[in-house]
This record gives C-alpha cells, structure tokens and sequence, in this order.
C-alpha cells in the first residue's frame, strides 16, 4: 500500500539534495518503494573518521536525509515538517565503499511522524540503527 501523500520521483528527490550537506557528502537517493525512502553514501574521505571507517555523524546526516524525505512525502498540503529527534545505535563499522540506509515509518501522525532507519553495508550487514522523529507543522 503506497503510503505518500506527494508525489516524487528519484529526480526530484535527488534534486532537493543539491546545494546542502547531502550534495557535499554524496548521499544519492536511490529508491523510493511504497513505504520506504532508499540511499546509499560513500565510505571516504568525506564521511570516514581518521580510522578510515565511517564516521557515525555521517550515519545520522544519512538517516535523517532519508527519514526527513519520507516524513516530507507523508506530510499533507498546507504542512511541512522538521526534525524533533533522532538516536543512532552504531553496531558495526562502515567501510568502503558505501553504506545503503532505507527508512520507514513506525508512526505517521497527524502531528509527529517516527522513521526507522537501518543503515546497511554492501554485504547487508547492519552498520546503524536509528530513529527520527519529526513534527509535523501547518505553514505559515
């Protein structure tokens, strides 16, 4: 069941990222199924930490581009939405060359949404696990 309430294709999707810190860090929207937001971003020098391995603060730019995505596709006409919270548990090491996040949603509210987000390895093993949560606001 498709649960979007705006329409938006990869393209667009793709397009809300230039000009901020998603183009900067390469996040690429890959996916956008009927209930989830699909990503991938790069493992180098401009998420990893001095180890060589992903930085957890580019796990969280990567869940909260996805979640704030799905939120924003959720949100009705006359709405918009931003971010309240998010957590991240980092249970594995990223490592080149890039991580897949898909997030999707736990709670889809008339004034909060919540987004669960796994951030995979290309061998899909889970790297991240987070949680956003972001309210929904009526336009001014």
């Amino acid at each position: 069941m498709n649960i979007w309430k705006k329409p938006a294709t990869l393209a667009d999707a793709n397009a809300l990222c230039l000009g901020t810190m998603c183009e900067h860090i390469a996040i690429a929207i890959t996916e956008i199924g009927d209930d989830f937001v699909r990503g991938t971003m790069p493992v180098d020098t401009r998420t990893q930490q001095h180890m060589g391995i992903l930085h957890g603060g580019a796990s969280v730019a990567l869940a909260e581009t996805l979640g704030s995505l799905g939120s924003a596709l959720c949100c009705p006409e006359g709405f918009h939405i931003v971010g309240l919270d998010i957590n991240a548990n980092h249970l594995r090491a990223g490592r080149p060359p890039f991580v897949t996040g898909t997030a999707r949603p736990l709670h889809i509210g008339s004034t909060t949404m919540v987004w669960e987000i796994r951030i995979t390895d290309i061998d899909d093993k889970l790297v991240c696990i987070s949680r956003l949560t972001c309210a929904v606001l009526k336009n001014r």
